[in-house]
């Protein structure tokens, strides 16, 4: 490839936490936890009535239902401690850091699950001023959640990510958001009305018509496939060597909206549907 003596390009991607950087929801875990019943239930219950914004059910139900009343900031933590994350975040993290030639990213992660949860998991990979989650304020002497200070769910997400645009100085169009339900609808049209880049990590149909790009992976490393294939411009011979400086095999790749790609480590195999 050509050397890039061009001026640096600052791409901000914005991921969220549930089920994209997670394989399963900070409720159902936090359930485990607290020894809570039906989360699922009520989770749907709520989205029947739409009385609150797709995402932030944990956080209405941490301050109005009898079994999750009592939540406190260390049994958000346990649950982190207990979430089932997706491969490589760390070399995902590194590469982001590390940038390309011509190319630089800020991530930060944005999810409506509560702050503690996301900072918890993802200790010593991803700063916690790059984590923006649900804010609690606590009882002084009962530790018990006393209000909700901020929920970044729905259009909320909307306003963390133009917050962070602002912070950083780029431009919408250098805005990619990842994400995996219907949750991440509203941020997800924000950001393609503006032409920046979007890609699902689940089979969500409505996800899929909305989404650039969909990858379907267990290891969160298939963002960068299409992040480079389509923004950078890279050869897939040249994105395979890349992946291969990482420790890690990319094999049996159909170029296409929905890429279909196989991700190999020294020791394990996984299959990822882009």
């Amino acid at each position: 490839m050509a050397p890039n003596t061009g001026p640096i390009k600052h791409f901000l991607l914005v991921s969220d936490f549930d089920q994209t950087l997670s394989f399963n929801d900070s409720g159902v875990v936090l359930s485990e936890v607290i020894g809570a019943s039906g989360f699922q239930e009520k989770v749907a219950g709520l989205a029947h009535i739409n009385l609150v914004q797709q995402g932030a059910e944990l956080a209405y139900l941490i301050r109005h239902d009898p079994e999750f009343r009592g939540v406190r900031a260390e049994q958000l933590a346990e649950a982190g401690r207990r979430v089932r994350l997706r491969k490589d975040i760390p070399a995902l993290v590194e590469f982001l850091e590390r940038g390309i030639e011509g190319y630089r990213f800020s991530f930060f992660v944005v999810s409506a699950a509560p702050k503690e949860v996301i900072q918890s998991a993802l200790a010593g990979v991803v700063s916690a001023e790059h984590i923006f989650g649900t804010e609690f304020e606590y009882d002084a002497q009962s530790g018990e959640v006393r209000s909700i200070l901020r929920a970044p769910a729905g259009y909320g997400k909307v306003s963390v990510l133009e917050e962070l645009e602002r912070k950083l100085g780029t431009e919408p169009e250098r805005t990619i958001y990842v994400g995996d339900g219907s949750s991440d609808v509203h941020v997800m049209l924000h950001v393609n009305n503006r032409d920046g880049f979007t890609i699902a990590v689940s089979e969500n149909q409505l996800l899929a018509r909305i989404a650039k790009r969909t990858v379907l992976s267990d290891s969160a490393f298939s963002v960068v496939v299409p992040i480079l294939d389509q923004i950078v411009g890279w050869r897939s011979a040249e994105i395979r060597a890349l992946f291969e400086s990482y420790g890690l095999t990319l094999s049996d790749w159909e170029k296409a909206r929905t890429d279909r790609v196989t991700i190999r480590e020294a020791s394990s195999s996984l299959d990822a549907i882009a």
